[in-house]
């Protein structure tokens, strides 16, 4: 049972926070209905997104052997059996998506087009360079666009566009640690990572923090934005900017950004820059 719960990656669920965005932002969070259909669209995404974490470790189980941490995995050390771990999926996606269709049309729809590009990735699309980490990152947009689709509200524009940028900066993030912790044996355990340099990867994570710290304060100040919370918006920036710093000093310091989730839970300082950023933004949304 320890194993199958590890399969899970239940540790990897905060990702799926971000179906709750649409809510938030709507400002409609503490409205009882939505927030309970909001709340239930993270439950169907937390079904689906394990569903796809068991899939993958059945797909990699070989390569994942001759990884020095992933070997641990249950299905890759043989703790779960794949017959059992292909049953377990299955019953998730099953529940995921009936879930998913109880809620809404729109967002069940949204839901299996995340599935289906998930899968595609676990199949296809992970040993491609650059189309990989795009795929990741369009993930987690599907993930917003959902969330907005469960409550019947537009998804924004800057909010699609902005979770698309911090998504690429994070995925390439973890190719560079990978490429870090894996050295020559990069290729041999995944064929794309072959395809990655640091120095290019480097490039691209200056470029990616760069446009999405730009996006994000030219959001703050646009007069749309003004119009709806004043200059509040504002006060959410040196926030985004800490956080931003404090993972690339992460990154390049300690040799980390294998695993987003893993530093939110663990790194104090990130962790209290992610907190107060939230706590600003509803403050300025709910009570100013």
């Amino acid at each position: 049972m320890s194993g199958l719960l590890d399969s899970l990656r239940i540790r990897q669920w905060p990702k799926n926070l971000l179906v709750l965005a649409g809510v938030a932002f709507s400002g409609q969070l503490f409205d009882r209905p939505q927030a309970i259909a909001a709340a239930s669209a993270f439950g169907a995404f937390c079904l689906l997104s394990s569903a796809v974490y068991i899939l993958n470790d059945v797909v990699d189980r070989s390569a994942d052997r001759r990884h020095p941490l992933k070997r641990l995995r249950p299905i890759a050390s043989g703790q779960v059996t794949v017959g059992r771990a292909v049953v377990v999926a299955a019953i998730l996606l099953a529940g995921g998506m009936t879930w998913a269709l109880q809620l809404d049309r729109k967002f069940a729809t949204i839901s299996a087009l995340y599935f289906a590009l998930m899968l595609s990735y676990t199949l296809v699309l992970k040993h491609a360079a650059v189309a990989d980490v795009l795929v990741i990152s369009s993930g987690f947009v599907l993930r917003a666009w959902a969330g907005a689709a469960v409550v019947h509200v537009r998804a924004s524009p800057w909010l699609l566009t902005l979770t698309l940028l911090l998504a690429l900066f994070l995925s390439l993030s973890k190719r560079r640690a990978e490429l870090l912790h894996l050295a020559r044996d990069a290729r041999v355990h995944r064929r794309s990572l072959g395809d990655y340099d640091i120095a290019a990867l480097n490039r691209l994570i200056g470029l990616i923090v760069t446009a999405t710290l730009a996006l994000y304060v030219a959001y703050a100040v646009n007069p749309h934005t003004i119009a709806r919370f004043n200059t509040r918006a504002m006060l959410t920036v040196p926030f985004v900017v800490l956080g931003v710093t404090r993972y690339l000093y992460l990154m390049y310091r300690t040799a980390g950004g294998h695993d987003p989730s893993e530093h939110l839970l663990s790194d104090r300082p990130l962790l209290a820059c992610v907190t107060l950023w939230a706590a600003v933004a509803v403050a300025a949304i709910y009570y100013f």
